[in-house]
């Protein structure tokens, strides 16, 4: 065990210069993202699905994060967090690193990528490089499948400035010349509406050997003139407008908040702008003017060297079957205490299951709901549901089960960002269908992540848990990491039990015995036992904390971790996203060490792991150690309670995380996160090793 530092003059741990700025550090992580779209060791196609993961990524920074903070700015009401940073230094700070990103996101595109996917023969083309056969065949595919869909838009004072949609591609058209009515042309604008592809893709009879596509942008601009017959096209660029995007619901005044989400929604696409995309050789003064009729400032203009919707690159990747351009395919596994003919209770029931998606198949999940919807001795049913995705197997199981006459209850999460509409939908066809839909507590998301499935045997009623750090959507878990267990333990079955009946009932502070729940004893749960570490490491005994986060910002948490490190704890957290603390600081965190992997798989489980003397204590939740998770959700951190299954855990995503050389990043006490290397010792891959372990 180190010993704790050498005495120093007290630090001030609530001191704005230990900490990172939030937005700063969430801005940060696509740049690790996009250093995957550049690395030369990653699949090609796999490479452009990164660049596009950074595009997305960055339309929601500014629906979201930069969207809020700027009304906050606006209204004098945006109140510095932790690191002290006021808005409008914060906002300049934002547009400098994003004009960083964008840079490097079309230089990607321009310098690396593209050059390599012609080399592979698949062509994303420009309108210079077109032959003539190919503008043939692209001149009538715009007259016959586009041209007759749009609906271009003089400027004139009969016809101002239109509303343009959140995110949705634009033609800024300069024209020259007297219309039918005998009006000067100047400026037109053409909306691609959402119906049309954003990509063509150009037969192989027409283009040849290999692959074809082009951008619609390219194609709008390439036949403009045949939009505007008798006047002269003086130019056309490309611009794009994003939009908040934040619901605002006063949940509390609102008799039915499905309603009044829904309400909301129908004027989501055309709320306050907040940035401008536009092309490279757009003139200033169509800039101007853009400028001026979004109500923008020249800060809030970032121009694109390329397609201004680059994010819709992505698209080639599902089109395009090139097993050799993409990760190579595997074959989740099913867990050998799965692997039997026992039906799922009488398994679950022997002992508890551990799942690490997506190593794991999520089959065993919708297998259990399957035959508890079946099952004549299940008499319950209850489940939350944040994101479920469209066509998810859960729902239907669930309408399945109430028509089978089991009583069922769901807690569908309406406030889930982005997911609202699907949401929405799902929660009308449960009700439908005779399920209880509940929508949460008003003034808090629910993303806990639970199913509790009541059973009659014998003269007993039996409670069997599935729990998980990850949401119940099936595609999502071959794509992100997630932990789940499935437990009968009378304990943790009895704590879910009360839990699900504070949702649906209104009921009161209730104790737990096993869980940790936010907002009641999460957030002290976690702070007790960093403290608990601490007080061991006072006192000489060895103390560590290991903790995997997709984010870390909440401020006491991170000063307690501060004076947990100064006492002498040895403490190692493995934060995927955005990470306030300074790690490395003399006299402050010289004992904390932060990594960030990036790899195949989004990094999602959440796991808490504690010395305790000893006796090791080990947590997987849904909850990050985030303001929002601790105190403004409904969370659950579970225990793993059984020896062999804990061993496993800490092994399969701590220590595998801790000892990834590859795909780690290290972050400094300044900020900056720099790749790890092997160094004299053999190159792992944390996700890859897992891969090679469970699917061989």
């Amino acid at each position: 065990m180190s010993r704790p530092s050498a005495r120093l003059p007290a630090v001030d741990l609530a001191a704005p210069q230990l900490y990172f700025s939030r937005e700063l550090a969430a801005l940060e992580f696509n740049f690790r993202v996009l250093a995957m779209a550049r690395d030369a060791d990653v699949p090609l196609l796999e490479r452009v699905r990164y660049m596009s993961i950074v595009a997305n990524n960055l339309d929601e920074f500014f629906e979201v994060r930069v969207a809020m903070l700027k009304h906050h700015h606006a209204y004098g009401s945006a109140a510095p967090g932790p690191d002290g940073v006021p808005s409008g230094e914060l906002l300049a700070r934002i547009r400098s690193r994003v004009l960083d990103l964008v840079a490097e996101v079309y230089a990607a595109w321009q310098e690396q990528i593209r050059p390599q996917l012609e080399q592979e023969q698949i062509h994303i083309l420009t309108r210079r490089q077109w032959t003539p056969r190919q503008r043939r065949w692209l001149q009538g595919y715009f007259e016959h499948e586009v041209l007759p869909v749009l609906s271009p838009l003089g400027l004139d004072p009969a016809h101002p400035f239109p509303r343009i949609l959140n995110k949705t591609l634009n033609i800024a058209v300069v024209l020259k010349g007297r219309d039918a009515f005998g009006h000067e042309g100047h400026l037109a604008l053409v909306r691609a509406p959402r119906s049309l592809p954003r990509i063509i893709r150009v037969p192989a009879e027409v283009s040849g050997r290999g692959h074809h596509f082009v951008f619609l942008a390219e194609l709008l601009q390439a036949f403009v003139d045949l939009m505007f017959p008798g006047l002269k096209v003086l130019g056309s660029y490309q611009f794009r407008v994003t939009r908040n995007s934040e619901l605002i619901v006063e949940e509390a005044e609102v008799e039915n908040l499905a309603l009044a989400l829904s309400e909301e929604l129908l004027g989501r696409g055309y709320a306050r702008p907040v940035r401008l995309e536009i092309a490279e050789d757009c003139p200033q003064a169509i800039t101007a003017l853009l400028v001026e009729k979004f109500q923008l400032g020249e800060a809030d203009v970032y121009r694109c060297d390329g397609p201004v919707n680059i994010i819709r690159a992505g698209l080639i990747y599902d089109w395009l079957d090139r097993p050799e351009l993409k990760f190579p395919r595997f074959t989740p596994q099913l867990p050998a205490a799965l692997d039997s003919s026992l039906n799922k209770f009488d398994l679950i029931a022997r002992g508890d299951v551990l799942l690490h998606h997506p190593y794991q198949s999520f089959a065993p999940v919708i297998d259990l709901l399957r035959q508890a919807a079946a099952d004549p001795q299940v008499l319950a049913i209850k489940q939350t549901l944040y994101r479920a995705g469209e066509d998810t197997p859960l729902v239907d199981l669930l309408v399945e089960a109430a028509r089978n006459g089991k009583d069922v209850t769901v807690v569908v999460e309406l406030r889930a960002r982005f997911d609202e509409e699907a949401n929405i939908r799902l929660a009308t066809r449960l009700q439908e269908a005779g399920v209880q839909v509940v929508y949460g507590v008003v003034g808090y998301k629910t993303h806990a992540k639970m199913m509790l499935i009541v059973r009659r045997e014998g003269e007993a009623l039996r409670r069997y848990v599935h729990l998980s750090t990850g949401n119940y959507h099936q595609a999502n878990s071959r794509m992100y990491t997630d932990i789940g267990l499935m437990t009968a333990n009378p304990e943790i079955g009895e704590d879910l039990h009360k839990v699900f009946q504070q949702l649906s009932g209104l009921g009161p502070i209730i104790e737990l015995k096993r869980l940790l729940h936010s907002p009641f004893t999460l957030y002290r749960g976690v702070l007790d036992r960093i403290e608990r570490e601490t007080a061991h490491a006072r006192a000489g005994r060895p103390a560590r904390i290991v903790a995997k986060l997709n984010a870390l910002n909440e401020a006491n948490v991170i000063t307690a971790l501060y004076g947990a490190s100064q006492a002498g704890v040895e403490i190692d957290l493995i934060v995927r996203g955005a990470c306030t603390l300074r790690p490395g600081l003399p006299g402050v965190s010289e004992r904390i060490r932060v990594r960030s992997i990036v790899g195949r798989f989004l990094e999602h489980s959440r796991v808490y792991w504690f010395a305790n003397d000893g006796a090791p204590e080990i947590h997987c939740a849904s909850a990050d150690w985030m303001e929002r998770n601790l105190m403004r959700r409904i969370e659950i951190a579970f225990p793993i309670l059984d020896p062999d299954l804990a061993a496993r855990v800490y092994d399969e995503t701590l220590a595998n995380g801790l000892a990834d050389n590859t795909q780690a990043w290290l972050l400094d006490s300044e900020g900056r996160y720099t790749r790890a290397e092997p160094g004299d010792n053999p190159p792992y891959s944390a996700q890859q090793g897992l891969l090679a372990r469970f699917c061989p």
